[in-house]
């Protein structure tokens, strides 16, 4: 079984697409460990804010049939793919974690550098794996999180998916 850690964001009907997202997730996956929702800036573009958090499951699948599955509950929630990389989104899964994997398969990078360059990926992280270390770094991400530059950062708690929805 592999501990799987996704990140999960929206700022277009978040509202909609996070908790529905998270549902389908569920359904398909079982049962997820979900993170404090977290609202902060856009990041590289001008646009409205995102939510943000982190999923985690365990599952015997392997890591394609998972990117897999997540391109799919992308695409039902109207994420188009001819975007630039800094855009608004309808909903953005990114596999961050699988295992203690490190790997990388064409787009797909593991562990994802996202944990270790922007706030609203490893403060979600550090929040429900404190103790689980990064598989190349080898600290723990909430001592990644401590140590963390957050200056400029303009990220917030909201609190749980049930104060959004």
């Amino acid at each position: 079984m592999a501990d799987v850690f996704l990140s999960i964001g929206s700022n277009i009907e978040r509202e909609k697409h996070i908790p529905s997202a998270l549902k389908e997730l569920e359904e398909r996956m079982g049962t997820l460990t979900v993170s404090s929702v977290y609202e902060s800036e856009a990041v590289g573009f001008e646009g409205a804010r995102f939510y943000n958090l982190v999923a985690a499951f365990s599952t015997e699948l392997p890591v394609s049939e998972v990117a897999k599955t997540l391109s799919e509950i992308e695409n039902h929630h109207g994420r188009t793919r001819d975007s630039q990389k800094f855009s608004s989104r309808t909903l953005d899964v990114d596999l961050i974690l699988y295992g203690d994997e490190v790997l990388q398969q064409g787009k797909l990078m593991l562990p994802r550098e996202d944990i270790i360059r922007y706030a609203f990926v490893l403060e979600p992280l550090a929040e429900i794996a404190p103790n689980r270390k990064h598989p190349v770094i080898g600290e723990s991400y909430a001592d990644l999180w401590a140590k963390f530059d957050k200056t400029g950062v303009k990220q917030w708690r909201v609190g749980s998916v049930s104060n959004i929805s």
